[in-house]
């Protein structure tokens, strides 16, 4: 083998340990819901345990807590500090996405799936309701808006959900560029959202849930 070879060997090794490692990190910080919350938060935009602390209705010691593990973590960074009556109010940014691959998807316990998938969906329908009350949902001709029931095999899903991350991975490329574009040209911004789901259906015949009841008066 040659040298260049082994180097390049050696350099592969250490980027599938520099995604692992990452990936393991994602974990660890997905596994507790709040801390989903703030690095979801911190993909936003810019925030400090504080301001967090008042939009979570949370405690700011709480918050404060998962913070710094999330910044352990190396999954949020310090990017700035404001004096504030006193005292040193620090601002964070995130890093990372929290997005896993399915081997890491696979590590978490059901139970810390579901927060994760419960606290997305939760957000991502009040910001949907948040919207519609603001009759903004609707106010763009060109809005996509699709509900799609299909029936696939294996093969058909797995390629659907490669198709899926690959339009996700454009589409925050091009958010970086639409931001040259607005900070060197001027160009309007624009508050858009990307919602994109695929799930396997409860099968036919499922019981509902029951509906709690209500007494008669």
């Amino acid at each position: 083998m040659s040298k260049s070879t082994m180097a390049d060997g050696r350099r592969s090794k250490s980027k599938k340990a520099d995604v692992h490692e990452l990936s393991s990190n994602i974990v660890k910080a997905l596994s507790h819901p709040l801390r989903l919350r703030i690095l979801a938060r911190l993909n936003e935009g810019v925030a400090s345990p504080n301001e967090m602390a008042k939009e979570f209705g949370e405690s700011l010691p709480l918050v404060s807590y998962h913070v710094r593990i999330l910044r352990e973590l190396e999954c949020i960074e310090l990017v700035k500090t404001t004096p504030r009556r006193g005292a040193i109010e620090h601002h964070y940014r995130a890093l990372t996405r929290a997005v896993l691959d399915d081997s890491s998807w696979a590590q978490m316990p059901g139970s810390a799936r579901r927060a994760v998938t419960t606290i997305a969906l939760d957000g991502a329908f009040a910001d949907i309701r948040e919207s519609i009350e603001a009759d903004t949902f609707d106010a763009r001709l060109d809005r996509h808006h699709s509900y799609s029931p299909l029936l696939l095999d294996e093969q058909a899903w797995a390629q659907l959900n490669e198709k899926l991350m690959e339009v996700l991975d454009w589409a925050l490329e091009e958010q970086s560029r639409a931001a040259v574009r607005i900070a060197e040209e001027g160009a309007e911004d624009m508050r858009a959202r990307l919602l994109m789901l695929t799930y396997t259906a409860a099968p036919k015949g499922a019981a509902k849930p029951a509906r709690p009841s209500r007494s008669k008066r």
